[in-house]
Formats: C-alpha cells, sequence, structure tokens
C-alpha cells in the first residue's frame, strides 16, 4: 500500500471474512487511503484510527477490535511496543503489520512482539486482502519480499529427509507458494481453477504436516524441494 488511495473491486473478494478493524497510522494521508480501500469491502468495517502506539493501546482496549492494522514507525511509542502490551491484553486480537521497514531486526522484532502479520507499504492490495484472510484463519503472513532472509534466520535447519511424496504438480503450487503467489496468481500461472489450487494447497500442508503457507515455505526452502 502506499500513500495513494487503491481503487477496489469488492466482488472479487466477497468471501471475506467479517473484521471489525482499528487503523494505527500516524501519516493521515495513508490512514485516510487505507480507509478508503477497506470501506470497498462491505466485510470490513474499519470502527476507529489511531495515531501513535498509547493512542492504540487505549482504542484496542475500548473497541475490541477483531483486527489492527499497525504500522511501526509511530509517535510517543512505536508498533513494536504498542503490539506487544495490545497482545498481553488481549491476545486474541489479530494484528498485521503494515509498514516500510524492511530490516530483519525490525521485522524479527514485530514477530516477536506477537504480531501475526508483516507487509510492506506499497505492495499490492490484493497481498494485504490475503494477509488479512490468512491471519483470520489462524495462520501467519510474511510479506515475499522479506520472508524468505527472516524465515532463515528465524528457523533451524530440517535435519529430516525431504519429503518425497509431493506429485509434480504440488511441487509447481509449491514453488509458487514459496515465490509469494497468491490463490489467483497460482491459478493463472498453472492454468488451474481456484478451487483446484486450494485442494492441492490443502495437501501440501496435510503431507508437509505444517498448518499454513508460511510453515509450508519454511519446509520447503529449508528441505531443499524448491529453490
Amino acid at each position: 500500500m502506499s500513500s495513494s488511495i487503491p481503487i477496489s473491486d469488492g466482488s472479487r473478494h466477497s468471501n471475506l471474512p467479517s473484521l471489525r478493524i482499528l487503523l494505527v497510522e500516524d501519516d493521515p494521508v495513508m490512514q485516510m487511503g487505507l480507509e478508503h480501500f477497506l470501506s470497498g469491502y462491505s466485510a470490513l468495517q474499519v470502527i476507529g484510527q489511531a495515531a501513535d502506539g498509547y493512542s492504540a493501546i487505549d482504542a484496542a482496549h475500548a473497541l475490541q477490535p477483531d483486527l489492527i492494522i499497525m504500522d511501526i514507525g509511530l509517535p510517543q511509542l512505536d508498533g513494536i511496543a504498542a503490539t506487544l502490551q495490545i497482545k498481553m491484553a488481549q491476545p486474541q486480537v489479530r494484528i498485521l503489520m503494515l509498514t516500510s521497514h524492511k530490516t530483519e531486526r525490525e521485522t524479527i522484532a514485530a514477530l516477536s512482539s506477537g504480531a501475526d502479520a508483516y507487509c510492506i507499504k506499497g505492495s499490492d492490495p490484493e497481498t494485504l486482502l490475503m494477509a488479512i484472510s490468512c491471519i483470520h484463519d489462524g495462520g501467519s503472513y510474511l510479506d515475499p519480499q522479506i520472508a524468505r532472509r527472516v524465515l532463515n534466520h528465524l528457523k533451524p535447519p530440517v535435519s529430516n529427509p525431504a519429503p518425497t511424496n509431493l506429485s509434480n504438480r504440488e511441487l509447481e503450487v509449491l514453488k509458487l507458494i514459496v515465490d509469494g503467489c497468491t490463490n489467483s496468481e497460482i491459478a493463472a500461472v498453472l492454468y488451474l481453477s481456484p478451487s483446484t489450487v486450494k485442494a492441492h494447497i490443502r495437501s501440501i500442508m496435510n503431507k508437509l504436516a505444517v498448518d499454513d503457507r508460511v510453515q509450508a515455505a519454511v519446509v520447503a526452502l529449508r528441505a531443499g524441494l524448491v529453490h
């Protein structure tokens, strides 16, 4: 997402979960753009805004949102510290970091504080929607721009042998997951229907014994299933 206001097509995401969202962003243009973008989806309701970390903590307590979209570079108290305090008091709330910060240190600090997703400003709006859906379902999400180096830092080497029961098609889907492709992009590249892509992803996660796409990418990279 950038400070410019994106144009959305709500019909493409009619299956988005119903969520009450708190926006935490100190740039008023960015905040306005985000609210305008999210308003294009009837299931996503922006219930409040905050422009600094302390106000975010107060708003989270008062409004009890389902999801908080949080910047890192906030005045008074940064987004990482605010996330830690919110998660300690409200562990059920999902927090999506949306920031321009790309360093490994800040990313790991944000995830360690309890953030469920980490997205980079300026990414395709589709990425933000996919992250929202993913963390609502109990998964986690890392922006493809930073996923590889952060996962390599966070995860220990895999000593188990690489799974060999993935089909060639599942390996193709897995590689595209590692590359950060959305389901619709995978479907377009492999000439598959979205439902077939979802079925392949479920099968991949079952065979790799993981719970979400991020974990599947970790196993794939560490076990040498994709390069």
